[in-house]
This record gives C-alpha cells, sequence and structure tokens, in this order.
C-alpha cells in the first residue's frame, strides 16, 4: 500500500525555483497536467512521485498509459543498465532485438499478426501502418472516428476526430472521420442495446458517401483513450471490421493504450474477438522508454517500397537499448502476471467508484475495463452537458493539494494509474478523491 504525504504548498519552494529556470528557456506547449501542478520530481517508485521539496503523490495518471510497470521498477531499471553498458545505438541485430520479437510474436495479438518494425513514437508508428496500408492496398484513404486519436504529426493528426486540430489545416486529403460508438454521448442520441448500433449504420453511409472508393484502411481505437477511456459495445469493432471489409480496407487496430494488460486483456481487440490486419503499439509497451512498433502480417510486410531496404525504418526504432526495455516490460507483465492483477485492481477500483453515481449529483456516468477507467463529470445528469473547465480544474488541484496526481481537469476524467497498483493504494487515491468532491458537492459550485 502507497501513501501521499503532503508537506508544503503545492508546488512547494523548491519545485516553484526550478520550475521558474526551466521556464526561461523551454518552449510553451508542456502537457497541461505538469503546467497546472508545478511540480518538480526528485524520485518515482511504484504508484508514487515524490517532489523535490518531499512531497510525496499518489500518481494515477501513469504518463498517461505509459507507467505500466509502475515508476522504476527494480527488474526495468536493472535490465536497462545492463544494456546500456554494453550498446544503446544503431541498427545492427541485437540480441535484446531478437528477445523482443519472439515476445512479441509469443504474445501476438491475432495469428497471422507477427511481424514487427520497431519506432520511437506512437505518432510514428501510426503513420508507418497508414504507408503500409497504402502500399499494400494501392489505395490513398482512410477512415478513423469521432474522439479518436492517433497523435499529433500531419498524418494521424488529419485522422484525429476532435477539435485539438482547429488551427492546423488544411489536413491531408482522404481522411474521412465517421462516428464511434460512445454510448453516453451516443452520436444518434439513442441508447444500447436498443439502437441497434445505429452508429454503425450511420459510419458505414458516411464512410461510403464521403470517400472516393480508394480506402485503404479504417483506423480504430479498440476503446478509446483521449475521449474519455470509452468503451463501446462488443460488437462495435466485428461491425467495424465487417464495413472495412465491404470495402476492401484492412483494419488498423490502434493498440497504443489499449495493450499489453491495461484493459484486463492483454490486447484491447481480445475483448471482441476481432483480428485487425495492422497492429501499432506504444506507451507501456517500452516501460517507460520511449519505443513503439508496428505488427502485421507476412503478406501485408512484404508490400512495397514499405517493405524496400530502409522504406519502413527509423534511426531510433530498434536500437538495443529500446529493445532492451521493452523486451523488459513484456517479460515483468508475464512473470509478475500484471494482466490478471489490470483485471482484479481494475474491478476493485470501478466498484469503489460506482457508488460515486449515487453519491454526487456532478457524476454521470463511471466505467472501466481493468485498470482503464473513466468518470464523466456533468453540470446535469439528465442533459449530460461537461462540467465547466474552472471546476475541473478546481478538483484537479484540490486533488494536488492532498496528494494525488490525476487527469480530473477534463470533465471526461480518465483513470490510468500502474498495473502494479494494489487496493490498498486504490483506497487511499479514492479517499482523497471522495474528499475532493464532498467538497465540491458543498460548495455547489458543479452547475457552473
Amino acid at each position: 500500500m502507497e501513501n501521499a504525504d503532503v508537506r508544503t504548498a503545492i508546488p512547494g519552494p523548491k519545485s516553484s525555483a526550478i520550475r521558474a529556470r526551466e521556464e526561461e528557456h523551454l518552449a510553451p506547449g508542456l502537457q497541461g497536467f505538469a503546467l497546472m501542478a508545478g511540480i518538480v520530481v526528485e524520485h518515482a517508485r511504484g504508484s508514487t512521485v515524490t517532489d523535490v521539496d518531499g512531497n510525496t503523490f499518489i500518481d494515477i495518471i501513469g504518463g498517461i498509459g505509459v507507467n505500466g510497470l509502475g515508476h522504476s521498477h527494480p527488474k526495468f531499471v536493472r535490465a536497462l543498465q545492463a544494456q546500456a553498458e554494453k550498446a544503446s545505438v544503431g541498427s545492427f541485430t541485437s540480441e535484446a532485438r531478437v528477445d523482443l520479437l519472439h515476445l512479441l510474436a509469443k504474445n501476438r495479438p491475432g495469428r497471422d499478426v507477427h511481424r514487427t518494425q520497431l519506432y520511437s513514437s506512437g505518432a510514428e508508428a501510426v503513420e508507418s501502418a497508414l504507408r503500409l496500408a497504402k502500399c499494400h492496398t494501392g489505395k490513398t484513404e482512410f477512415v478513423s472516428f469521432w474522439g479518436g486519436f492517433h497523435g499529433k504529426t500531419m498524418g494521424a493528426l488529419s485522422l484525429m476526430g476532435s477539435d485539438f486540430k482547429d488551427g492546423l489545416g488544411p489536413m491531408v486529403p482522404g481522411s474521412h472521420i465517421v462516428p464511434y460508438a460512445n454510448c453516453y454521448r451516443c452520436p444518434v442520441k439513442l441508447s444500447y442495446p436498443a439502437c441497434g448500433m445505429a452508429c454503425i449504420e450511420l459510419a458505414r453511409r458516411q464512410a461510403k458517401m464521403a470517400a472516393a472508393g480508394k480506402v485503404a484502411a479504417f483506423i480504430v481505437e479498440p476503446m478509446q483513450g483521449t475521449a474519455g477511456n470509452v468503451i463501446p459495445p462488443k460488437e462495435f469493432l466485428p461491425a467495424v471490421k465487417e464495413v472495412a471489409k465491404e470495402m476492401g480496407a484492412l483494419l488498423i487496430a490502434d493498440e497504443m493504450i489499449t495493450g499489453f494488460g491495461r484493459t484486463g486483456k492483454f490486447w484491447g481487440t481480445q475483448h471482441s474477438g476481432v483480428e485487425a490486419d495492422i497492429v501499432t503499439l506504444g506507451k507501456q509497451f517500452g516501460g517507460g522508454y520511449p519505443v513503439s512498433a508496428v505488427m502485421s502480417s507476412d503478406e501485408i510486410t512484404s508490400a512495397k517500397p514499405w517493405a524496400n531496404p530502409s522504406g519502413s525504418s527509423s534511426s531510433y526504432g530498434g536500437n538495443p537499448l529500446a529493445s532492451a526495455a521493452a523486451a523488459a516490460a513484456i517479460r515483468i507483465i508475464e512473470e509478475e502476471r500484471l494482466v490478471d492483477n489490470s483485471r482484479r485492481a481494475g474491478e476493485y477500483f470501478l466498484g469503489r467508484l460506482k457508488p460515486f453515481l449515487e453519491r454526487y449529483p456532478f457524476i454521470g456516468d463511471v466505467r472501466g475495463a481493468g485498470l482503464f477507467l473513466g468518470i464523466e463529470m456533468v453540470k446535469d445528469k439528465k442533459t449530460r452537458e461537461p462540467l465547466s473547465k474552472p471546476v475541473t480544474q478546481r478538483i484537479f488541484n484540490e486533488c494536488l493539494k492532498r496528494g494525488l496526481l490525476t487527469m480530473s481537469y477534463a470533465a471526461s476524467f480518465r483513470i490510468q494509474p500502474a498495473l502494479t497498483i494494489d487496493e490498498g493504494t486504490i483506497d487511499n487515491a479514492v479517499a482523497i478523491l471522495s474528499e475532493v468532491y464532498d467538497l465540491i458537492e458543498k460548495e455547489g459550485i458543479c452547475k457552473r
């Protein structure tokens, strides 16, 4: 069990001084929660982060899905130390890379999906997956989904299903965005299951009407992360694959957040039994080290020019240090049965959060699959209007003051702690969140 321990105002004097020095040269655009918190990390272990002022926080942000193993897992640290002493850069074959490729093939996301190319960021892997789909199909268009997030490079940005891309256009031609099965905020204003999955029929019609008959692939998150940890009905992903098949397109599953046990299964697609043609990996795949990948079949990865020498490579991709990190992460997930812990701890966490639905007038929905959890904070349960930004920022700050690092700054509040978290630490996190929600209810500011 891990506890919070707050000893100073947040941020403390040392954090404030160091952050002021950083601001002299740091460009704008850092992640919002880091700017809002203002803390400077001294060390982190498991599910806690300690700043330079000696304040210890329970972390349920988890690097937005990166921190699957917990901070500074000792086996992970030793693996990186050992590899760094031997070799760290370059594209030559290394034992670390061979080890990683075989571990991935052992845990493959589909029967035929075992060929892997390695990269250093999620967006880089997605861009490669898009190029691969073009090379294999000879087509040029793509379909993505409302609420989807696949990265901030230009091709991935063009497929983003939110207003984040406002002001960054024009987008890449041939990018089409259709409804996702977000049942709490249904795109066709119906209720599941009586809806008959009407969103899929709308997506089918929109894709066929908007495209010019050249769709290379549909790209989809099995469960949407940035949109608020949205969990679609089990029928959704099979239906998406069927629509893709109708259009002669591939299915790309973006498993950046949902892969490697986050949802209580090794892959997010396993909840519905769908096997994608191409899979993108990242975040907790590397245990905290920046490494990502594309996986597909022999047939698809043989497509040229993607398959030409240097045709799908990356300067950092598959280097010995990155490979050792990812191999260590997978081995730890296996040895410590973290997929099982994600399922059990996630069920426990969800059980602790469910009473919030009745207890607080501003909690509209609580959902989860494994340690992929979401809370909808609303002004009104009937209209489902999201809680305003000033109120969610107040919730974030009140949690911070009590030693809880959260993504509660958004009305669709995501919870993605380390897969190693235990019930005692969950209890401590929920106790802080309850105290903050009690304060918000008492002050009556949720309608603002």
